[in-house]
């Protein structure tokens, strides 16, 4: 089977962990006997010679690239950002069409891999459409629970969801919000994220290195936020969380791993909100945003694999107080790494881990959140290993469930 993956969120030699899981998938499929998985991840044209930071990016990464087994084209395409919204897919299709027919008629693509309804699914449907090839489109959260909320958005994400030959979502929360927007409920498969337990276990050997580096001691809290920075996220909670940690009398270090949301402007504004309420609450020295080593926000990206897994094993809890959610795969790997989760009580947080993490009324308040750490602390719940091993292995989502979707989709 060939199989064309469609994505902006994907890995790239500029930001070597942006979206990695959808790189996971992708390299799953393609160890499959007979598979052979091609990726176009385009990206949005800026003049090299502009010194603008917040694009700079996307000038560097190479039109061609390897990303581990899987070789992966870039082209270009035109965006003016906030005025060219309503048209960021039809220019996304546009400036990818050539490449996409090169790639069909050097051999005949058996299907589309489309990952986020809105720019991507919609352009991958009109390729689909355009080359007589199906289309199978992944939500994967924010692209289902904020897009929609754009008014000239709404219908083109409609539109997509009605159009391609098959739905994934990642959550059974997200499928039913995916009904709601006009889309069959038929046509909808549910396949989450995956995590790959002995990898990431092998990984994680420099804990005690990443302790020496923020200063923790051994008699220290440790609390990690395992998250791209969003006002979604709600990382005010864990803030005001890490201060009744420090006022029951013990020290804490809140690891906040970042970065902002791509191309975010009012992203950065909320980094800015944080450092301003972690400055008022006393928490200077206790608070690291861990994205600021690679140089800023512009430059900096999300920590790898290896650094993930050391944060998790140096880790008394992993904070999650977000308020909305895709999927909740932080508390997937948590769960590998023996750590309790203290999070908000949302449906996709449920789905994996029904029992065994601390939940919070998504409207409880940094109060309520607060009084959930400090009972985590003093008494970790029941673990979830078992349950991740079997039901959120790559291995077994993509043998049972992706593969079996992407080759007969209608």
């Amino acid at each position: 089977m060939r199989i064309l993956t469609f994505t902006s969120l994907f890995p790239s030699s500029c930001d070597p962990t942006h979206a990695i899981f959808v790189y996971q998938r992708c390299a799953h499929l393609a160890r499959r006997p007979d598979n052979e998985v091609i990726v176009v991840s385009p990206v949005p044209y800026f003049p090299s010679w502009l010194k603008t930071n917040r694009w700079r990016t996307a000038s560097q990464v190479p039109t061609e690239e390897r990303i581990g087994s899987l070789t992966v084209y870039h082209p270009r395409y035109f965006l003016l950002p906030k005025i060219f919204m309503t048209l960021h897919a039809v220019s996304m299709f546009l400036g990818c069409r050539p490449e996409v027919a090169r790639l069909n008629e050097r051999a005949k693509l058996d299907c589309i891999d489309a990952h986020f309804v809105y720019p991507d699914g919609l352009a991958a449907v009109l390729l689909g459409k355009f080359l007589g090839v199906p289309v199978i489109v992944s939500a994967r959260g924010s692209d289902i629970h904020a897009y929609p909320a754009f008014r000239t958005i709404r219908p083109m994400i409609r539109w997509t969801l009605q159009h391609a030959d098959a739905l994934i979502a990642v959550s059974a929360s997200l499928k039913k919000s995916m009904i709601e927007l006009g889309a069959s409920a038929d046509k909808i498969h549910v396949i989450p994220n995956g995590i790959d337990p002995p990898t990431l276990l092998k990984l994680g050997t420099r804990a005690r290195e990443l302790a020496s580096r923020f200063g923790v001691l051994s008699s220290d809290v440790v609390m990690l936020a395992p998250v791209r920075i969003t006002k979604r996220k709600n990382l005010e909670w864990a803030i005001e969380a890490a201060a009744g940690v420090r006022a029951s009398g013990r020290r804490v270090q809140l690891l906040i791993t970042g970065p902002p949301g791509p191309h975010n402007p009012r992203a950065l504004d909320y980094v800015d909100d944080l450092k301003h309420l972690r400055d008022r609450l006393g928490l200077r020295e206790s608070v690291h945003f861990l994205f600021e080593e690679a140089g800023g926000p512009q430059d900096a990206y999300a920590v790898d694999a290896a650094t993930l897994s050391d944060l998790y094993m140096l880790s008394d809890v992993v904070v999650l107080p977000s308020a909305s959610e895709g999927f909740g795969l932080p508390l997937a790997e948590a769960a590998i790494f023996r750590v309790p989760v203290v999070c908000t009580d949302l449906p996709a947080f449920r789905e994996v881990a029904p029992e065994g993490a601390t939940f919070v009324p998504a409207d409880g308040g940094s109060d309520a959140f607060t009084a959930a750490v400090l009972t985590a602390i003093e008494s970790p719940p029941s673990r979830l290993r078992r349950h991740v091993l079997g039901a959120l292995s790559w291995d077994r989502l993509v043998t049972e469930r992706v593969e079996p979707l992407l080759s007969t989709p209608a």
